[in-house]
């Protein structure tokens, strides 16, 4: 992880940007020697739904515990 002064991020904005994007690497910028942010290679978020392309599936009931015997012969 490498750092940056704020004034020289400033100065340089458009290529670190395009160097963080090329590299993978996160830049932290700091202020007075303290870190104020992170720059780093945008990855887009998760899908909301555990079921990816099936968002309107929905889990009802207990799914941990084992079925009764019974239900597995109406099931068959």
């Amino acid at each position: 992880m490498a750092t940056i002064q704020a004034s020289e991020f400033k100065a340089r904005c458009l290529a670190l940007m395009e160097q963080v994007a090329a590299t993978g690497e996160t830049l932290v910028i700091t202020k007075n020697g303290r870190p104020i942010a992170e720059l780093r290679r945008y990855s887009p978020g998760r899908a909301e739904s555990p079921f990816g392309l099936h968002p309107n599936v929905r889990i009802s009931g207990d799914v941990l515990t084992p079925l009764e015997q019974q239900a597995w012969e109406v099931m068959e």
